[in-house]
């Protein structure tokens, strides 16, 4: 039996390498797929540049990829219950037509 009580037994415990620790900023997902495999590919966009260089690559089989569609539904619901709603960020506004009248 565990000397700690509070802790379930043979639950794995989560470790991150200290160059991991860190982390990556990203704002931007590409997601592929096949028949076997999720392909999610993490960017970081930047205002001026062209290109969106990809940060982290995760690649998973489609039953992970459901299980963690699921606890980022569940998170995102304790997040807003926590801290309000997440609100969608507004209309990029249009610009007028080229040769259009004032």
């Amino acid at each position: 039996m565990s000397d700690n009580p509070s802790t379930p037994p043979n639950v794995p415990r989560l470790t991150v390498d200290k160059e991991l620790a860190l982390g990556e900023y990203a704002n931007f997902v590409s997601i592929a797929h096949n028949f076997s495999e999720v392909l999610l590919d993490f960017g970081r966009t930047m205002p001026g540049r062209q290109d969106i260089p990809v940060v982290a690559r995760i690649i998973m089989n489609p039953f992970h990829a459901k299980q963690l569609m699921r606890a980022l539904n569940h998170n995102l619901k304790l997040y807003e219950q926590n801290f309000g709603p997440i609100t969608e960020p507004p209309a990029a506004a249009q610009e007028p037509p080229a040769g259009g009248a004032n």
